[in-house]
């Protein structure tokens, strides 16, 4: 040591500094924070203002959100396929007669179809910024404002009975203003929804929301209603949304649902949740929380983040060939994104995300030509039959059939757009939060109110990897919130390849605060591993994960093509003469290989059970298809020859497990749930 030059010292004196610098620097930068402080009041972007709570996330403008990788390739499909297309094939859509185009509010075609159609069909148009969709999309937008009546009403003159008007189709439709408004700061959109409330609040109470649909969704409309008052500050508007939600129908109530329709539950159970903003009240949050745990704990012991209601949930149908309309799934993806701005709460990031991942896809045929009203989480037939009373509808409901359930036909356009929306929101600390991570990038005002763009380069989540690159074209202090998975237990992360101590369990959000500099770089490893779940109240079925993932068993799927879409719809379905069936074929899907095996666990340690396989990504990008799994889980298992199809031509009822059986061991192979659409994701477990 005594030989060593001066500077040798110097430099490891540096270093040390450095290191210790270094350390000091990232317990400043980064911290775990349960729950976001809602406290502060973001400079940049439209949120609550008092007296309404103040939120804990704030959704940016639809221009903020650019999508990439997969999911840019699933709004590329729609685009492409029925979505992009459906003004050729419903007769909702027409331009002739529609009640949508029409100053009176009469004409043949005027409810929900329409505004379920284009609050996602626009929204991608803002996204994907496609001139044509643009295009059409500023002629249903410009007719609405163009047609508003003197009274402030605007839209289709529904009326029930005599005086009382339907107001559930123009719910929507604000949506869609709402949206239209973000892209454009069309001043137009506040005029209109400024008189069309001051309309509503002259409603007398005994013609107010009074039926079915709209008393139900109420909350949709008390939605719009925060919105504007959040931009014009005007008081009248609370007493408005105190009026919505005394009329909307009682999801309060602790053991029961004002009534049991899947669409409903999915939707409206968040509309006490939206008034505790206002009233302040704790149980009115907690109701919405109730409603979610109540429609599972009865129906919903199954994977895939839903619940068996195809239609109705009805008493004693609770097995997992129980379904839910594809309706569902996009309103329980919605409520799950505006409950995770009211709470602060990642369960409901967690939920929409098994949701998407796991369910929502399989209801499409690959190339979004087509999608099917009910989807189940054990699910090995997909035909044109009638299969009433074994699930609550009459008629031909499980076929996939571009023609057909004209709700679902309309409003699953929203699914995939939103998801993209809300995978980042703004912070009230003036901060970005990524939600639901996927590839693309967020260009938003952050810290000293200079644009930054986030990049995200991911596979998520068929990758455990997500990487973040900042550019911002001077330094600028704020926080980066990423959330936690429930899923994952030991995350680790690094920042510009040093990693940062992270003591992380359980759900939350890690939280980056410093100055961001162009370039810096933000990797977030969150290990997946594989998680056995048992279904108790549901024959002690068993549900296999891997990180986000649940896998279902590989049926070989056999595509029976018909051009006869017309007449395999069901009996509400219309379509415009034009439309052509040829183009716009229906498609069954039968099994061509068994599908009733129950899986075989090590007791002890069932993850030891599984061997994880990964493949090559698909050259297409989409990876909801078996062909395109990039993740699949060699198993073992037995075959049991008395669970069959049953009377009603669907999945039998589950065996309950342990299930005795004396078939021979044999090699199975389980895919990613969402890319099934034939599956068993719900297994007995076999000896």
């Amino acid at each position: 040591m005594k030989n060593r030059p001066s500077s040798y010292f110097k430099i490891a004196a540096l270093c040390c500094l450095a290191a210790l610098a270094n350390n000091a620097t990232n317990a400043q930068v980064i911290t775990v924070v349960k729950q976001v402080d809602n406290k502060p009041h973001n400079s940049y972007y439209v949120s609550n203002k008092a007296p309404l709570t103040p939120q804990y996330f704030i959704k940016l403008p639809v221009t903020a959100i650019k999508p990439g990788g997969w999911l840019k390739k699933q709004l590329e499909l729609q685009r492409d396929g029925l979505t992009g297309n459906l003004g050729e094939i419903s007769v909702w859509l027409s331009k002739t007669d529609n009640a949508w185009v029409n100053k009176s509010g009469h004409g043949k075609y005027g409810w929900e179809e329409l505004p379920y159609w284009l609050k996602g069909y626009g929204d991608m148009a803002y996204v994907l910024k496609d001139p044509k969709m643009l295009k059409e999309t500023k002629f249903w937008i410009e007719a609405v404002i163009r047609n508003q009546r003197a009274n402030g009403d605007f839209g289709p003159l529904n009326e029930t009975k005599p005086g009382r008007r339907d107001l559930w189709g123009n719910m929507p439709m604000l949506w869609c203003l709402q949206s239209y408004y973000e892209y454009s700061n069309d001043p137009r959109v506040l005029k209109l929804m400024k008189a069309y409330f001051k309309y509503e609040l002259s409603v007398p109470d005994n013609l107010f929301l009074k039926d079915y649909w709209e008393n139900s969704r109420g909350g949709d409309n008390l939605i719009s209603v925060y919105w504007l008052y959040n931009r014009t500050s005007e008081k009248w508007l609370l007493d408005l949304a105190t009026k919505i939600d005394k009329n909307t129908a009682n999801w309060r109530q602790a053991n029961n649902l004002p009534n049991w329709h899947n669409v409903n539950v999915a939707q409206s159970f968040r509309e006490p949740a939206t008034y505790y903003m206002q009233s302040k009240v704790p149980a009115d949050l907690q109701a919405s929380y109730n409603d979610f745990k109540l429609i599972r704990t009865i129906y919903g012991q199954v994977p895939g983040g839903m619940f068996g209601a195809d239609e109705n949930a009805r008493k004693g149908y609770d097995d997992p060939r129980q379904a839910v309309e594809t309706c569902g799934m996009v309103e329980q993806m919605t409520s799950d994104e505006f409950l995770l701005q009211f709470t602060g709460d990642t369960f409901w990031a967690d939920n929409c995300e098994d949701v998407a991942f796991n369910t929502f896809p399989a209801a499409f045929l690959p190339d979004y030509r087509g999608l099917r009203y009910l989807t189940a989480p054990n699910m090995v037939v997909s035909d044109s039959k009638n299969h009433a009373p074994g699930i609550d509808n009459d008629g031909p409901f499980l076929n996939m059939n571009p023609f057909s359930s004209r709700c679902c036909q309309h409003n699953h356009a929203a699914g995939w757009v939103y998801y993209a929306e809300n995978s980042w929101m703004a912070t009230p600390d003036n901060g970005l939060a990524a939600q639901l991570y996927s590839q693309g990038s967020v260009t938003a005002k952050a810290g000293n109110g200079q644009k930054v763009t986030v990049t995200t380069t991911t596979k998520y989540p068929f990758s455990e990897v997500v990487e973040f690159t900042v550019n911002t074209t001077t330094p600028n202090k704020f926080p980066i919130y990423l959330r936690l998975p429930e899923w994952c237990q030991n995350p680790d992360i690094k920042l510009n390849g040093g990693e940062l101590k992270l003591d992380a369990g359980g759900s939350g959000y890690i939280k980056l605060n410093r100055t961001w500099k162009n370039g810096d770089r933000i990797t977030l490893h969150l290990p997946m591993t594989i998680k056995t779940r048992e279904w108790e109240k549901n024959k002690n079925s068993v549900s296999v994960n891997y990180g986000p993932l649940t896998f279902s068993l590989k049926i070989d799927e056999k595509y029976v093509k018909n051009t006869n879409s017309k007449e395999t719809a069901v009996a509400d379905a219309k379509w415009q003469e034009s439309a052509d069936p040829t183009k716009w074929p229906t498609f069954e899907i039968y099994p061509a290989s068994a599908w009733n095996y129950g899986l075989l666990l090590n007791k002890t340690n069932p993850a030891e059970s599984f061997a994880v396989e990964k493949g090559a990504w698909p050259k297409d990008n989409n990876p909801f298809t078996n062909t395109n799994a990039p993740i699949t889980l060699k198993a073992k298992g037995k075959q049991i020859p008395d669970w069959k199809i049953d009377q009603y031509g669907l999945c039998g009822l589950l065996p309950v497990s342990p299930v005795k059986t004396t078939e021979p061991q044999t090699n199975l192979t389980l895919v990613p749930m969402g890319g099934a659409r034939l599956r068993i994701s719900s297994f007995p477990v076999a000896e």
